[in-house]
């Protein structure tokens, strides 16, 4: 494919028709304008207006023709559901198609200005989140210990061990922001995720022998026909729960911003669940049966174990390399698409995970008789371009003069 006649849209200063908003007029202002210089391609013709979506019908029995007597029926339930999947259809396009025409810099701008206005509550989150989880812990290790109840040593158990997941990306963090770069040269932002998958396995481990436990007293038995049932520490399991709603409600909203607050509203909506199945279980074990209590201990610690060894499976693929969603790709093609008209043809675009952010390889198509600073300086302003992209970690570059080889790499079976 060629791609000659595109022009750079990203390297300039960010003028009045390079904004992208929306579709409509926004506060008073005429919609952007755009023009072969900033929309190569012609994509904002593909953009759909409200009114326009609104519009849209689903084709029903498109393979038999209405006889044009039959008088119109309203839409059946199923129309209306596949109406409204093509409306969001034609939502999410608009809002790809805006988010490729933005200029780079506008994607860089718009990081920044949320990375500033959510690091006051990034750091409420995480000093808060590690002080009440501090506080939690030595009242519900009062509450299982008073009441003897399995149930809410699982739960203590668990609150004992969130000061420690805190503590644990904390100190990621810190170690991330301090990099040796001689000796890290692809910097320390993978150590988030093994913390994080080295934290599950802790949590998953304990489970395990609360598990155990739960089962040897199950295989005992028990003389009464009911445990004893202890107020204080229901109550201090109450707190616990309403503490960390709060907590989760407050992370609720910064959670796709940053991975380790991420982690943290993960396992406050854990700990929902836990503590509220373990104060029905550990009352109903002292009102009900006694072997509830201990039954209850074994599916959260089941329930405990899911949970984490689900998030480490996340943070595995993340480690390991996983492929970028696909809006991701279509930005990064897009912008190398765009980035300059010596750039004949787009051969490979990966992108790929490397932790918490991407690693990128693009392979460009350029003319043979080119000078080499010239595909030098055209390949190094598309690296810096796509690692100015916020969640781009590195990108390499490769230039190439025509595209019937082979892909340059493959995967190593051997050594």
């Amino acid at each position: 494919m060629n791609y000659n006649e595109a022009t750079s849209t990203a390297l300039e200063p960010s003028s009045p028709q390079h904004r992208i908003h929306t579709t409509s007029d926004e506060e008073g202002q005429p919609p952007p304008r755009y023009t072969r210089e900033n929309d190569p391609f012609q994509l904002a013709s593909k953009l759909k207006s409200a009114h326009e979506i609104s519009q849209i019908q689903p084709r029903a029995n498109s393979g038999r023709k209405r006889d044009r007597c039959t008088p119109s029926v309203a839409p059946t339930p199923g129309l209306a559901s596949k109406q409204q999947q093509l409306q969001g259809f034609y939502h999410s396009q608009n809002e790809n198609i805006e988010r490729m025409l933005k200029p780079v810099e506008e994607h860089v701008r718009a990081a920044r200005e949320v990375s500033t206005n959510n690091q006051l509550k990034y750091k409420i989150a995480v000093y808060g989140s590690f002080a009440a989880n501090v506080v939690l812990s030595v009242l519900q290790l009062y509450g299982a210990i008073a009441s003897g109840s399995l149930s809410l040593f699982t739960t203590m158990a668990d609150a004992i061990f969130d000061p420690m997941s805190n503590l644990t990306l904390l100190l990621c963090n810190k170690a991330v922001n301090r990099v040796d770069p001689r000796r890290f040269p692809a910097g320390k932002a993978r150590i988030e995720t093994a913390g994080n998958i080295c934290f599950c396995f802790l949590m998953t481990a304990v489970s395990f022998i609360l598990i155990a436990f739960s089962i040897r007293e199950l295989a005992a038995g028990s003389q009464a026909e009911t445990g004893a049932f202890h107020l204080p520490s229901v109550i201090a399991v109450v707190v616990a729960f309403c503490t960390k709603f709060a907590l989760f409600v407050y992370c609720f909203a910064l959670r796709n911003h940053v991975s380790q607050i991420r982690i943290l509203w993960e396992d406050h909506r854990n700990d929902l669940f836990i503590n509220g199945f373990g104060i029905l279980t550990s009352v109903g074990g002292s009102k009900l049966r006694w072997w509830i209590d201990p039954m209850g201990a074994v599916i959260l610690s089941v329930l405990i174990s899911c949970l984490w060894l689900h998030t480490a499976y996340h943070e595995f693929q993340l480690l390991i390399g996983v492929t970028a969603d696909t809006k991701m790709q279509q930005l990064i093609t897009y912008i190398s698409m765009t980035h300059s008209p010596f750039i004949t043809a787009i051969d490979t675009v990966r992108a790929y995970t490397s932790g918490p952010r991407l690693l990128v390889e693009v392979d460009i198509v350029m003319d043979p008789n080119d000078s080499l600073r010239g595909t030098h300086d055209v390949a190094e302003e598309l690296q810096i371009k796509l690692e100015s992209l916020p969640d781009v970690e590195r990108a390499y570059v490769h230039v190439d003069y025509e595209t019937t080889h082979k892909p340059e790499h493959f995967l190593k079976k051997e050594l």
